[in-house]
């Protein structure tokens, strides 16, 4: 009796991906290009924003500082490169900031880049001065009249600090 030998021939399996496979891949890569798009946008919202509710934190440091000292404190803003502004005291001194314990000058640079004064309108002035009382005056010490307005801008994308007449009031807007 001869013995037969059968061989069983089977394929091997070619490394790489099935068409199914690749798809899936394709799509997930266009769900996370979908997702990441609206966020470059968004990085100069987020830093505008930022900017402006720092300086709604600081202006109202200053008012809160004149108004518990009773004496007159202002905002200086310097429209020179790169833009910043700073607190100063009744003698017109900058004073030390309470945390870092340096001068309080607040440059836009870091991760507020970019970020610009596109207007300073307090009565004409780019000072801003607050009374014992938080009431706001202007860079030659007169009331304010109207509000004073500070606009940041980064591109295209802007916000507005407002400092009410009379009360001294400070908002975003």
């Amino acid at each position: 009796m001869s013995a037969r030998v059968h061989r069983v021939i089977t394929k091997r399996p070619v490394p790489g991906l099935t068409l199914v496979e690749l798809m899936m891949v394709i799509v997930l890569l266009a769900i996370a290009a979908m997702l990441a798009v609206p966020m470059l946008g968004s990085s100069a919202v987020s830093k505008v924003q930022a900017a402006a509710q720092a300086l709604t934190s600081d202006l109202e440091y200053a008012r809160n500082l004149a108004m518990t000292h009773g004496r007159i404190y202002a905002v200086c803003f310097d429209l020179n490169e790169p833009h910043s502004y700073k607190i100063q005291d009744p003698a017109g001194q900058v004073i030390e900031h309470p945390v870092n314990k340096g001068p309080y000058l607040v440059r836009f640079a870091g991760p507020l880049d970019g970020v610009r004064f596109a207007q300073v309108n307090i009565a004409g002035t780019c000072q801003v001065r607050f009374d014992h009382t938080g009431r706001p005056y202007d860079g030659s010490g007169q009331g304010l009249e109207a509000s004073g307005l500070i606009t940041l801008q980064i591109g295209r994308f802007s916000e507005t600090v407002e400092i009410e007449p009379e009360t001294g009031f400070i908002r975003i807007r």
